[in-house]
């Protein structure tokens, strides 16, 4: 089932055009990548999805409901989560107080006093991160972390809200091979097993190609290929722009 249905997202920069006539879609369960070159309209295209950016034109909608221009607050109420290249955890709080955090603002009960909310959660919170592998780091402040262990919890906080959607930017950044392999796979798993649309972007090739059911290829704020990974692999216009020759 169809979640995700971009249809010509257009957004600029004064006169510079960041996304142009963009429409795409991801289905529910369905790990997808959006590939191209610095400056393609990756980084844009994420941000009007979770509410950072407003379009300038096209709509927005997941399982439809229209996102366009709504508050990233709003988004992720919706059903939109998200991660991000550099992690964005509190690092003096423990891994099991992130993942709190998150449960609680997903249930709007952030009003209780931060000293008081020890157990609260706290049962959601140690399964979100059973399910990521991290359940025996939760009593851990996020400060003393491996950079790979981070990038788990990120993913139990972004999944805190059940979404439809999740968007991982470049999920795989500054991580060793194993762990970068090791992660796209829980990523993928997850978004299977629990019907989750997954839009990641990513420059390790190994990991478009070997995980992601479709790639997208945005160039110059437009989308010039769409479709299985072999098919995007052998695109001559995508490996003359992007991938280089074969």
């Amino acid at each position: 089932m169809t979640a995700l249905v971009v249809q010509g997202l257009s957004k600029s920069y004064g006169g510079v055009q960041a996304l142009r006539g963009v429409s795409f879609s991801v289905s529910s369960g369905e790990l997808v990548a959006m590939i191209g070159p610095n400056g393609a309209g990756k980084t844009t295209c994420f941000n009007l999805l979770n509410g950072q950016l407003a379009p300038d034109a096209g709509a927005i909608e997941l399982d439809g409901q229209s996102l366009a221009g709504r508050a990233p607050r709003d988004t992720w109420r919706l059903g939109v989560g998200r991660t991000f290249q550099i992690t964005a955890t509190f690092g003096s709080m423990t891994v099991r107080e992130n993942v709190q955090m998150a449960l609680l603002s997903s249930q709007q009960r952030l009003s209780s006093p931060v000293a008081a909310f020890s157990g609260l959660a706290f049962a959601a919170a140690d399964a979100l991160l059973s399910r990521v592998a991290m359940l025996e780091q939760a009593a851990r402040p996020c400060a003393v972390l491996a950079y790979g262990d981070l990038k788990r919890v990120e993913l139990a906080i972004a999944l805190a809200n059940r979404p439809k959607l999740l968007l991982m930017d470049e999920p795989t950044a500054g991580m060793a091979p194993q762990e970068r392999a090791e992660l796209i796979t829980l990523a993928a798993s997850l978004a299977r097993s629990e019907g989750i649309a997954v839009l990641f972007t990513e420059h390790d090739m190994d990991v478009v190609f070997g995980h992601a059911d479709r790639v997208i290829v945005l160039y110059a704020g437009e989308v010039i290929a769409s479709g299985a990974p072999a098919e995007i692999r052998g695109n001559a216009r995508v490996q003359e722009v992007y991938l280089g020759p074969a």
